[in-house]
């Protein structure tokens, strides 16, 4: 009795920061979560609780579970599904595995992609589409190059990092200064004879990687115009909502390792920007190409993660407690792109309520697929049942002028293998 005592004693007494993994793994199962007791928040993410449109969170909302049903679909087919069952969720993010960095990194591109796309349809108030590439002409079109355009979205990320420095709501002569100071950082000049010699189009500086070195520009002028998505209006709120919490303590492992998967799953929203063109002139000639950088499909970018996913780099803390190393010495350090994690993953074959795992039993296999969807790999070699089921499916189908398609509904036989 004595000894339960003092277990309790100490557990009440330990500090409510000992607990952020549960904080941040509620927002996640529950993102209705985000602005309550505002009077508890500090900072930037009280800013957006207390003063941002309804409309705005609840699209921060939408973003998460868009991350959590294309975590489903990329892990439809492997031993951990991705289920959002809430008791095995809520398992699986107490730990720093590969899975709890695929899910941060695909929710933090969730709220990045759903906050961008909502400014480009002009759903929200408080962003737009990004046009500061035509901000200092007035707001008309600019003709650019190749190497003017990659000066200019250098300019831009130069300011979006100085946003990241300005509180949301800001004295309004300071904050006019500031903002006076980053519209001049995103005009557009001719740079391509710097230091005497051509910039290589989507070059960037030596050893340092750009987002615009994906990008294929077109040759000779083209016209920098249209409405491009404003990815980083995006990106400065999902890093408001999701790491303002833990950026408030760094000094543990699963913190560091949290606030690095969720900027991967940012960059591999900027990184796979892509430019868009649209010929303009007669009889479909292409006197006038206009342009705008627009974001890929969200599925593309879980695809891309989920192969960061297969690559992961286990880390340990360094000694001065506010970095991690490689745990193995002889890899090399991962990037930022890449996703990181602390813990070995559970074994997902079998039901362990301790660690989330569902098991492989009951769930359908392939036989001659060659991928994780395998039954001797969905299975983990336990062996499988076969049996024959009945579906209906639309066949013969006619299409009738206009404009309508009729369709029969004919019995087919599949074969169906379920993991013992």
């Amino acid at each position: 009795m004595r000894l339960l005592m003092v277990i309790a004693i100490l557990i009440f007494a330990m500090p409510m920061t000992g607990f952020g993994w549960a904080e941040g793994t509620n927002i996640l199962l529950d993102p209705n979560l985000m602005c309550k007791k505002t009077r508890r928040l500090r900072g930037k993410l009280a800013e957006i609780c207390r003063h941002d449109s309804a409309l705005l969170k609840e699209i921060i909302i939408n973003g998460i579970n868009l991350g959590f049903r294309e975590c489903e679909f990329q892990f439809r087919n492997r031993r951990w599904n991705c289920t959002v069952l809430r008791k095995s969720m809520r398992k699986i993010l107490m730990r720093d595995s590969r899975e709890t960095g695929f899910v941060n990194a695909i929710t933090a591109a969730g709220v990045t992609y759903a906050v961008t796309k909502a400014c480009t349809m002009g759903t929200l108030v408080e962003c737009s589409c990004d046009k500061a590439h035509m901000r200092r002409n007035g707001g008309q079109p600019v003709m650019v190059t190749a190497a003017t355009a990659e000066a200019t979205l250098e300019r831009q990320q130069q300011a979006a990092l100085l946003r990241q420095q300005l509180p949301l709501q800001d004295q309004p002569h300071a904050q006019h200064q500031r903002l006076n100071r980053l519209n001049n950082i995103t005009d557009i000049s001719p740079l391509e004879h710097r230091n005497g010699r051509n910039r290589r189009p989507g070059g960037g500086r030596r050893g340092r990687r750009k987002f615009w070195d994906n990008i294929k520009f077109p040759e000779g002028q083209w016209e920098w115009g249209g409405c491009s998505d404003n990815v980083n209006f995006g990106l400065r709120h999902s890093r408001v909502f999701l790491d303002a919490k833990q950026r408030q303590r760094r000094s543990d492992l699963g913190t560091l390792v949290k606030l690095h998967n969720n900027n991967a799953g940012r960059l591999a929203i900027r990184d796979a920007m892509r430019l868009e063109c649209k010929c303009h002139g007669l009889s479909g000639s292409c006197t006038v190409k206009t342009c705008w950088l627009k974001m890929p499909p969200f599925r593309e970018v879980a695809g891309r993660l989920r192969d960061r996913y297969d690559s992961a780099r286990k880390v340990a803390l360094r000694n001065d407690g506010n970095s991690f190393m490689p745990e193995n010495p002889r890899a090399r350090p991962a990037n930022k792109y890449q996703l990181v994690f602390a813990d070995e993953s559970p074994d997902f074959c079998a039901a362990n309520p301790k660690t989330g795992a569902l098991g492989t039993q009951g769930r359908e296999c392939n036989v001659t697929s060659p991928g994780s969807d395998r039954c001797d790999r969905l299975c983990c070699n336990r062996g499988h049942t076969r049996r024959i089921v009945e579906e209906q499916t639309n066949c013969r189908c006619v299409f009738k002028w206009c404009c309508e398609v009729t369709c029969e509904k004919c019995l087919e036989h599949r074969a169906v293998n379920t993991c013992l």
